[in-house]
């Protein structure tokens, strides 16, 4: 499986009502898991810096990401980037 990283900026619009942001939160993940079943969630870390977001996922078919990214976009008013990743040990193992 390939890892992705899903760098996410939550909107002003996200936050009107925390309530809703939970609500809105639950949607998104319900969406994905039922349209991107082959994308597995890793991590999730909310961050203090240019992104708010921070997913670790692993995918097989890299478009099942870009579909998932979409999702988070268009029913989370939110935008993302999206990198593929390779880990340490195996980028250093090329040289």
């Amino acid at each position: 499986m390939t890892t992705y990283v899903v760098l996410t900026r939550l909107s002003a619009a996200a936050f009107r009502d925390p309530k809703s942001f939970k609500q809105l939160a639950k949607a998104v993940s319900a969406k994905i898991k039922s349209e991107c079943p082959d994308v597995v969630w890793k991590n999730r870390y909310v961050t203090l810096g240019h992104f708010d977001v921070v997913d670790i996922v692993e995918a097989d078919d890299q478009k099942q990401v870009e579909k998932a990214a979409m999702i988070i976009r268009a029913y989370g008013h939110l935008t993302t980037e999206t990198l593929a990743a390779t880990p340490w040990k195996e980028f250093l193992s090329n040289f």
